[in-house]
């Protein structure tokens, strides 16, 4: 996947109201970007780290700049939530996730659950499977957690996964690790104990965890590789 370009660099300053970011430009210029990412952003949102925005063209936008990329531990990390599902369904349709092979269709946000939208549902002889995608940017050490902070749609998730598997289909979480940097991926049981118990919980009772490791870099995001997932 191709990032929009040109990207413009520059230094952030702060992150606030989670959807907010104000970052000073090279030309020294202030701006306030909208940030992508409804999660804690532990270990990224650091003031002083370098940032890569994009820029809208669309004039009706309240704000131009949206923050992409942050340079975090010597190396970029893709924090902008938009993009696992578009990461995920271009890994499927070229076969780097090989787990996922042999679906015929591919529908992104399809509703299921209790007002819920599944972010991929597969389709094709094997029957449906229904794919839900989750953002990682927090490493500790080389192991990958989720989440970065409490999600209680993340856990609802779990559940309407449980009762896909029970009525017969298949349910896939599917991590998708937005840094070079990770080995393995695990559940962030310091900072939300329930997603973690509900993960295993899902797992044990039919729900796959799958996790891929994008490579990230100012120019375009594609995922690589699978990473273990480590649940004990």
């Amino acid at each position: 996947m191709r990032l929009p370009q040109p990207l413009y660099p520059g230094v952030l300053i702060r992150r606030y109201q989670r959807f907010l970011a104000d970052v000073e430009l090279e030309s020294g210029e202030t701006v306030t970007a909208h940030c992508p990412n409804s999660g804690s952003m532990k270990g990224c949102a650091v003031p002083g780290n370098r940032v890569l925005l994009s820029l809208s063209s669309n004039p009706k936008r309240k704000l131009a700049y949206t923050w992409e990329l942050v340079r975090a531990d010597g190396l970029w990390v893709g924090i902008n939530t938009s993009l696992p599902n578009k990461l995920a369904g271009e890994g499927i349709e070229l076969g780097t996730v090989e787990e996922l092979a042999g679906y015929d269709t591919i529908r992104p946000e399809v509703r299921y659950g209790k007002d819920s939208r599944i972010d991929l549902l597969l389709s094709g002889p094997a029957g449906l499977c229904y794919v839900e995608v989750k953002n990682v940017t927090l490493v500790n050490g080389n192991v990958a957690r989720f989440p970065d902070a409490v999600t209680l749609r993340g856990q609802k998730h779990l559940h309407e996964l449980m009762r896909e598997v029970r009525e017969g289909n298949r349910g896939v979480i599917f991590f998708v690790v937005q840094r070079a940097d990770a080995e393995v991926l695990a559940p962030a049981d310091s900072i939300d104990p329930e997603y973690g118990r509900l993960l295993r919980l899902a797992v044990e009772n039919g729900v796959e965890a799958l996790a891929y490791q994008a490579h990230v870099d100012p120019e375009e995001i594609y995922l690589t590789r699978s990473l273990p997932v480590r649940l004990d």
